[in-house]
């Protein structure tokens, strides 16, 4: 399959959809993502339920080279995407209805910053509004955020590419700042923007 990063969660009740959706959006755009916005309101007592109807709340964007990245939601607050719904989402076996549940993208051959931008930023995205959630990171920079385990699972899967985002050439890390602070620094600048407009 290739050096994947696979997750699963729920949409924290406290948390704000909408604010989430702008978020990840803006982060999209600095990068020059591409990006599909779905529904942006949960049904009214949805959350936490078992039952889900056939839409997809959230969001997902696509990296270069990179199997797109969906954090996105069924009615019920569970993680999910349209193509799981499409495939699991009437399945009736229990082992495989876990599928609907359980997210995943290749990050193979987008490299090594990509894989680490996409970490950091679900690190900074499950504490403000995720509960429950997992990652499996075939790169172990989940757990570690050790750049030379990463590379080194990079090289075993022989996917070392070019890249590094047009974004951190374009508003740099400071020193010492981890890639979490510099998304909120990155998130408070444009909102700064967007007010002055």
């Amino acid at each position: 399959m290739g050096l994947s990063i696979y997750y699963s969660g729920r949409f924290n009740k406290e948390a704000s959809l909408p604010a989430l959706i702008e978020e990840v959006r803006d982060i999209a755009e600095i990068y020059k993502w591409k990006y599909r916005i779905y529904e942006d309101t949960f049904p009214q007592n949805s959350l936490g339920k078992k039952i889900y109807n056939n839409k997809i709340y959230g969001i997902h964007f696509t990296p270069p080279d990179c199997e797109s990245i969906s954090i996105s939601f069924l009615s019920n607050g569970r993680m999910s995407s349209s193509s799981h719904l499409k495939f699991f989402g009437k399945e009736k076996d229990k082992e495989r209805k876990k599928y609907l549940y359980t997210l995943f993208t290749k990050t193979q051959f987008a490299g090594p910053q990509i894989h680490k931008i996409i970490i950091h930023l679900l690190k900074y995205l499950s504490n403000k509004y995720l509960s429950k959630f997992k990652v499996l990171d075939d790169g172990h920079y989940w757990e570690t955020e050790d750049e030379a385990i990463l590379n080194e699972n990079f090289n075993q899967y022989n996917a070392l590419l070019d890249g590094f985002s047009l974004a951190l050439q374009n508003f740099p890390m400071k020193p010492g700042e981890n890639m979490e602070k510099y998304f909120a620094r990155l998130l408070r600048k444009i909102n700064v923007k967007r007010k002055s407009q």
